[in-house]
């Protein structure tokens, strides 16, 4: 068995204990729980913790009760990252899906972070119940729905063995995303790009898309190629790339990947070489806008560089997603991370479809009866806004913030529809 650690949330499991020392019987509060999986080790953990915060912060909201307190409700935030990778681990992510099919008091599974992870649990916990699983950040287009030029002829109803689907998110997806980064790109003037990408899911599937969305605006994209994610440096790769626009450098590079596959040695070694972030622009998606990505590069390499997140920017959001600031602020200080509204948005949407089977006499313990609510979640008004989920499971919130790096930290540059 894993030796890995497990972070443990757990809310008002004293007040449920207590009802059993006093012998509750029948009046006893059955107990749901909810898990995450997350990346809780390596850079990415900035992300992961935001997004933990923010489901414990909703989940206090809701007093760890559900359906008028009938349901006591724990979380426990599994990390689905090794040690010896340094990021997420498929083992371990495989593990954690095993883990929970095979538990029946867990009715949700929220997460994954990397949409490779995904790949691995859905089907998974596809086949056990159907379990569902929420997810706050995974964006590649094919875990849900066929994206032409940019998913596999078979997604995705490959992640589905039973034929029903389990798997939902509140992340606008990457088919999406690309077409706001190649308008981010018109915005900024860029008429020739250079695309690279870490090989993975995630990073080439949003590096495809960026690539096929400027290439119809007519921006010059000069390659797109991957790199190694465990190289000591990239120089050699920055030199030829500096040399590759008619001997000259390119406007912009655009790497596709996630911030843990070596993205700040990229960014040091392109400013050494190209200059910084103001000749040569540095441009990525939702996986660097993340406060990782300055301190492994430094603030000063950092300054200037753009990146896209899903949903709102914060002076954008409305009420509920003011208020979600407030409190998350006073409860663990404050935060730059687009993902933790999402993630209070997840958790949001989980208690959400409890309530719901309960308030048409359901049983939340069922757990086909909580996904068949998720699905079923239409106008929820949320941190993000309001919003629904579609057939496929995706959201129909297609915002996305843009930032960028200033003095240390991204600052918004605004939100933006594709």
């Amino acid at each position: 068995m894993s030796k890995r650690l497990f972070v443990t949330f757990s809310v008002l499991v004293i007040a449920s204990m207590l009802l059993v020392a006093c012998g509750g019987g029948a009046g006893a509060a059955k107990t749901l729980k909810i898990v995450s999986s997350l990346p809780m080790t390596g850079a990415n953990l900035v992300i992961s913790q935001a997004i933990v915060n923010a489901e414990i912060l909703r989940l206090d909201q809701a007093g760890g009760k559900a359906c008028g307190g009938k349901y006591t409700v724990t979380y426990e935030a599994w990390d689905d990252a090794s040690a010896a990778l340094g990021k997420w681990d498929p083992a371990v992510e495989s593990e954690n899906a095993n883990k929970a099919a095979a538990d029946p008091t867990i009715i949700a599974y929220l997460g994954t972070y990397n949409s490779g992870a995904a790949k691995i649990s859905i089907p998974i916990l596809n086949q056990a119940g159907p379990l569902v699983m929420i997810s706050p950040a995974n964006t590649y287009p094919g875990l849900t729905h066929a994206a032409a030029g940019l998913t596999d002829p078979d997604e995705p109803d490959k992640y589905y063995p039973s034929g029903e689907r389990n798997y939902a998110r509140v992340a606008a997806t990457d088919d999406y995303q690309g077409s706001v980064l190649a308008n981010l790109m018109v915005t900024l003037n860029i008429k020739t790009v250079y695309i690279v990408d870490d090989n993975e899911l995630y990073g080439k599937g949003v590096a495809d898309s960026v690539n096929q969305s400027a290439t119809k605006l007519g921006i010059t994209v000069i390659n797109q190629e991957g790199y190694d994610t465990k190289a000591a440096n990239y120089k050699a790769l920055m030199t030829k790339i500096s040399t590759s626009n008619a001997g000259g450098p390119p406007d912009a590079i655009f790497i596709g990947a996630v911030v843990d596959n070596n993205v700040a040695q990229v960014l040091k070694d392109k400013v050494a070489i190209m200059g910084d972030n103001e000749t040569v622009k540095f441009i990525g998606p939702d996986a660097i806008y993340t406060g990782a990505l300055i301190e492994g590069a430094g603030a000063d390499v950092a300054e200037g560089v753009y990146a896209s997140a899903p949903g709102l920017a914060f002076k954008d959001l409305g009420d509920v997603g003011k208020k979600f600031l407030v409190d998350y602020t006073a409860k663990f200080g404050s935060t730059k991370e687009p993902y933790a509204v999402l993630g209070y948005d997840t958790m949001g949407a989980t208690l959400k479809a409890i309530e719901d089977v309960c308030a048409t006499g359901g049983d939340p313990t069922n757990r086909k009866a909580v996904r068949d609510a998720v699905f079923a979640i239409k106008d929820y008004d949320g941190a993000l806004g309001k919003w629904s989920f579609d057939k496929n499971g995706d959201i129909t919130l297609l915002w996305f913030v843009v930032g960028k790096v200033s003095g240390g930290s991204f600052v918004e540059f605004g939100s933006f529809l594709p």
